[in-house]
């Protein structure tokens, strides 16, 4: 395994719970991408842009784009963040906005247990 996948807070399991058997199929083999290739494609993972170091997992299926914000936790421990259907061009950025909020108290509480 080159990297370890932890989800924070309940937004990407409550979207993942509702999502058909196919789609939780296609999520978890880009997560499994993610998971044991070295070198992973920009199609499926990369840093967003003017934001706080979010990256953005990209689950494309047939029918719907699903975007998966989430964050580098020392070196290798990727930590999944909230979790959408992508309707447009642009990743909203109210979710960013959420992604980053929800790095912040991830950081905020693993530094009060230090």
């Amino acid at each position: 395994m080159v990297r370890k996948i932890i989800v924070y807070k309940s937004y990407f399991i409550t979207f993942y719970k509702t999502q058909e058997e196919k789609v939780q199929e296609k999520m978890e083999f880009v997560l499994d991408m993610i998971r044991f290739e070295r070198r992973v494609p920009k199609k499926f993972f990369k840093a967003l842009e003017n934001t706080d170091v979010i990256y953005e997992v990209r689950v494309i299926t047939t029918f719907k784009s699903i975007r998966i914000l989430g964050f580098f936790d020392k070196g290798n421990l990727v930590v999944l963040l909230n979790c959408f259907v992508k309707k447009s061009q642009k990743t909203p950025r109210k979710e960013i906005r959420l992604a980053e909020k929800l790095k912040r108290e991830y950081q905020s509480e693993k530094n009060d247990t230090q």
